[in-house]
């Protein structure tokens, strides 16, 4: 089986997901390699901790499953074993929430961190909490995958509520958008609740009451802390994945001549305008990316080299040091000379720092 190679600015989560569905496959008597076939990904990757994957490599191991294995159970037992542990700072953000409501803003919130491969979304209503799973779009054009991601969105989406509120803690009903499978007595087996086959939309309904329960490890502090965590992770993840990602690695790459966008947009053999359009999707412009790869360099020259205020401008594209101040306290609150002194202070005097010519 062949897949098409992410982008290296594409692999941006730990693959802790593609290591669950190996480990569940692995259960059936599936080899490893022929779970990540097409991926490029070994056995030794998937358990390494510096590994990032990307969506479409996970997709790309759903889609051997499918293939490999015929036990229709597979996505809800990976489903059950994907606890909020197993996903880093999100998780535990979400572990900590003051209540589940908070846990349900966070998790719509910050769901991008997540390894997504569908939206979610929830909303309340007069006696329910109603979650929604919209189709996985473009992700895949097999309707098996696509219900197998569904399956195991909608298991683990359970078994994150147990791990927050109780392990008694249940859905009141489940609606699912395609008609009932063969082996829809799994569903209820996994789902705990009545589930309704068909219906319009994919949703999970919890009693309205749990919203103001406190989770069982909640802690307003450490929850306030983690979220400052994830919001620099999500702004990582804009500026590292998809078109918005390539364009932030090209920009990266040729400090001292910042190129405009209808260049940009030549080099991803593309028009200005899909271009624009593109990084609408990613819910940025070209000049926030211009912006965050100018102030990741100049905090970096200004950490480590003893470059001048006025070359470090010029470097940066800037017509002169005053805009580039100007600039630098936008971004940072700090003049530059302020934030090389505190750098200073916090570090000590750096020494042999290198003057990089512009």
């Amino acid at each position: 089986m062949t897949n098409k190679q992410p982008l290296l600015n594409e692999r941006i989560y730990a693959p802790y997901k593609i290591a669950a569905l190996v480990e569940t496959l692995g259960e059936q008597g599936i080899a490893a390699e022929a779970c990540l076939e097409g991926t490029g990904l070994t056995l030794n990757d998937i358990y390494h901790p510096d590994t990032r994957t990307s969506v479409r490599q996970y997709i790309a191991v759903c889609q051997n499953a499918v293939t490999l294995s015929s036990d229709p159970v597979t996505p809800f037992q990976v489903g059950k074993r994907m606890h909020l542990s197993a996903y880093g700072m999100y998780g535990y953000a979400l572990i900590c929430s003051p209540t589940v409501r908070d846990f349900f803003d966070l998790g719509v919130k910050y769901h991008r961190l997540a390894t997504p491969t569908a939206t979610i979304e929830w909303r309340e209503d007069a006696d329910s909490a109603a979650w929604g799973f919209p189709e996985t779009g473009g992700l895949t054009t097999s309707g098996k995958v696509r219900q197998f991601l569904l399956e195991q969105q909608l298991t683990q989406h359970v078994t994150h509520i147990q791990d927050v509120v109780s392990a008694t803690c249940f859905p009141t009903r489940i609606c699912v958008a395609h008609p009932a499978p063969a082996h829809a007595a799994l569903y209820e087996q996994y789902l705990h609740c009545p589930v309704q086959f068909g219906a319009p939309a994919s949703e999970i309904y919890y009693d309205r009451t749990i919203l103001e329960q406190k989770p069982q490890l909640a802690h307003r502090i450490t929850s306030s802390l983690l979220q400052g965590t994830c919001d620099r992770l999500i702004g990582q993840v804009k500026t590292s994945s998809g078109v918005a990602g390539e364009v932030y690695q090209l920009l990266m790459h040729g400090p001292g001549r910042f190129v405009n966008m209808e260049e940009v947009a030549s080099k991803l053999n593309m028009t200005s305008r899909t271009l624009r359009r593109k990084l609408d999707a990613d819910e940025t412009t070209f000049a926030k990316i211009t912006d965050d790869v100018r102030y990741s360099l100049a905090n970096e020259y200004l950490r480590t080299t003893s470059m001048s205020i006025e070359d470090i401008a010029t470097a940066l594209g800037f017509s002169d040091a005053a805009n580039f101040r100007h600039a630098f306290k936008r971004w940072s609150g700090k003049s530059p000379s302020a934030f090389r002194t505190q750098v200073d202070i916090d570090e000590g005097p750096k020494k042999n720092k290198n003057h990089i010519p512009s």
